[in-house]
């Protein structure tokens, strides 16, 4: 009986991590937020930077959330996990753990709490991450791109009559202001350029649009489809979001002011 039962949990246990194992094999790339919500600048203390170093020692093709990414995880961010690292210190130790995502924010899987007592933020944070990821025994990776079901996206128009006549209405406004901002642009350069500097927003497809996300995550954006390629009105704001180049614009009214900004977007 005794040894029934050790066989059992053994089984069990073997079991459990094949399965953990082989949820990661069909992902290829990993991204890592430029900045963390606990630090105040983008990659401070090297906090992003190391956790990019360490998880390439998985296997993983790792990038930074302001880096080039590449063109199918562009196309299609869910090719892609996230990681992300929580900051759980008290008065006197530097607490941190390694959390890795979906594309929806699912939480695959946790690392233990890596400590440190380096009184030097930078010296803590790094010590308290790399303890971390060295907890990660059991996080084992090998890319098999066949394990990876890719999902067919049903393009949706806008149905109703209502929605199809604003839609219209607002074409019409995108056209002259894309217009003006091609005018203003002439003679510029930058619209070929993918600027590692711009905030990078990952795309969820919704009814009539997609849902824009940032790495923290929150939602920056709703936008929803016009009958016009790569132009999209920004709902419940008085604006619109369009592509230029390789990178998309959001031009919108806020207290009155006319507010302009560029994103790299991952659909």
């Amino acid at each position: 009986m005794l040894k029934e039962t050790i066989f059992f949990l053994v089984l069990l246990i073997s079991t459990s991590l094949f399965s953990q194992q082989s949820q990661f094999d069909k992902y290829q790339y990993i991204i890592v937020p430029h900045k963390f919500d606990f630090v105040n600048s983008t990659d401070q203390f090297q906090t992003s930077s190391l956790t990019k170093f360490l998880l390439r020692k998985k296997g993983f093709k790792v990038f930074l959330s302001n880096e080039k990414l590449p063109e199918d995880l562009r196309n299609n961010s869910c090719i892609g996990l996230r990681a992300i690292v929580k900051d759980e210190s008290s008065m006197f130790i530097t607490k941190s753990k390694l959390v890795i995502q979906d594309c929806y924010n699912k939480v695959l899987y946790t690392s233990k709490i890596g400590k440190s007592k380096e009184k030097l933020y930078q010296k803590g944070y790094r010590e308290a991450i790399r303890k971390a990821f060295d907890s990660m025994t059991d996080f084992e990776y090998t890319y098999k791109p066949s394990l990876f079901l890719k999902k067919k996206e049903n393009q949706e128009v806008i149905s109703s009559n209502t929605s199809s006549n604003e839609a219209a209405v607002q074409a019409k406004k995108i056209v002259q202001v894309v217009e003006i901002s091609e005018i203003n642009k002439e003679g510029e350069k930058e619209e070929n350029l993918v600027s590692n500097s711009l905030e990078v927003l990952y795309a969820q497809q919704k009814n009539n649009g997609f849902q824009l996300v940032n790495t923290k995550p929150e939602v920056v954006f709703v936008i929803l489809k016009t009958n016009l390629k790569d132009v999209f009105v920004i709902k419940d704001v008085n604006g619109i979001f369009y592509k230029v180049g390789e990178n998309w614009v959001s031009e919108y009214y806020e207290n009155n002011q006319f507010i302009r900004k560029e994103f790299q977007v991952n659909f």
